[in-house]
């Protein structure tokens, strides 16, 4: 006898749920039960909608992602060109508001480090989509291999500033490197 089959809508709704619960609280109390508590739902709910906690986590970072990524599109408008991407790509990042969610980032990209295997799918698109992004926000003239030496440049050094802000809360300082670095391009 199969089960009864999975809500889309409602997993989708407990999904932003779910993500919401782990950026408040952070990667380590992502287990069952603390989320389903939170979230007033039972533990099988979340069995049913997710599977394993594997690939709920996966879903997590999934959904993440699609949250960073369409934020920043939406800043970014029509071909900005690539100063204007990275400057709309490090006012979102650095938003005080977005803090958790970065730390949670960094939290995850950390642990995939150390388990690469387990976390295959997040380490495979934590550069290549970004990059892509500010590829394509260089134009079809520039030569593919600058644009790629270029989006490579914008995400370490974007990311970077990030990290040295989440650590120190030196807004303005760092504020100050981004704008010089954004300036260059």
């Amino acid at each position: 006898m199969a089960g009864r089959p999975v809500d889309r809508e409602r997993r989708e709704r407990l999904l932003d749920a779910v993500v919401d619960y782990t950026v408040e609280h952070g990667f380590a109390e992502v287990s069952w039960r603390p989320v389903a508590t939170a979230l007033g739902v039972s533990a099988a709910t979340l069995v049913h909608h997710f599977g394993t906690k594997e690939q709920m986590v996966e879903s997590i970072l999934g959904r993440l992602r699609e949250r960073i990524l369409a934020d920043t599109a939406v800043a970014l408008g029509p071909e900005p060109g690539l100063a204007a991407a990275a400057r709309a790509a490090w006012k979102r990042t650095s938003a005080p508001r977005r803090a958790a969610e970065f730390r949670l980032f960094f939290a995850v990209y950390g642990r995939a480090l150390q388990a690469p295997d387990e976390f295959a799918g997040f380490l495979r698109h934590v550069v290549a989509e970004w990059k892509s992004a500010l590829v394509d926000a260089q134009g079809t003239g520039t030569d593919p291999v600058t644009a790629q030496r270029r989006a490579t440049l914008v995400i370490a050094t974007l990311r970077g500033l990030l990290l040295d802000l989440l650590a120190t809360g030196e807004r303005d300082r760092v504020q100050d490197a981004a704008e010089s670095f954004l300036a260059t391009l």
